[in-house]
């Protein structure tokens, strides 16, 4: 019997303010957790392998690239994913600044971007042009839409 079968790690994180729990292979990732246990599907695989970003979270209030975490790792962490960065019908300042400013084309990357802009202000690298790229470099959008995504991250970091 291969030990993926027997071995099985019960998890309780925090997720979006609600908590949440569930029993995983320990190789199991925080983006498979969400993706395939939880059905929280807005965080997206883009290539598994930590270059994309588009897998981005915040845990604890940093950013990480899930695809390259262990959930087991993250036991009562809080987590906050793209859907639960809205406050009800009313979105995050950010969310609103990327629909303004055309931050995306074809959304794949979209969540990780916004997540990544949301914990760059946090950490105060928002606060030129070029520092901004620079923080965001670790999020790739293939549709090359950076100019509208460093506006709307400008934007919002100014407060508008």
């Amino acid at each position: 019997m291969p030990i993926s079968e027997i071995v099985r790690c019960p998890i309780e994180v925090t997720i979006n303010g609600r908590l949440q729990r569930a029993v995983v292979d320990p190789r199991t990732s925080l983006l498979d957790l969400m993706r395939e246990h939880l059905d929280l599907t807005g965080t997206k695989k883009g290539c598994n392998q930590g270059a994309c970003g588009a897998c981005t979270l915040l845990v604890d209030g940093r950013r990480i690239v899930s695809c390259l975490t262990l959930a087991v790792m993250h036991q009562g962490a809080n987590i906050t994913t793209i859907e639960g960065l809205a406050n009800g019908q009313s979105l995050h300042p950010l969310q609103a600044a990327f629909i303004e400013h055309e931050a995306f084309q074809c959304g794949f990357c979209t969540a990780g971007q916004i997540l990544s802009g949301v914990a760059c202000i946090a950490e105060g690298h928002a606060t030129s042009p070029d520092q901004i790229r620079s923080w965001m470099s670790g999020n790739i959008c293939r549709c090359g839409a950076y100019p509208g995504i460093v506006e709307a991250i400008a934007d919002t970091a100014k407060g508008g």
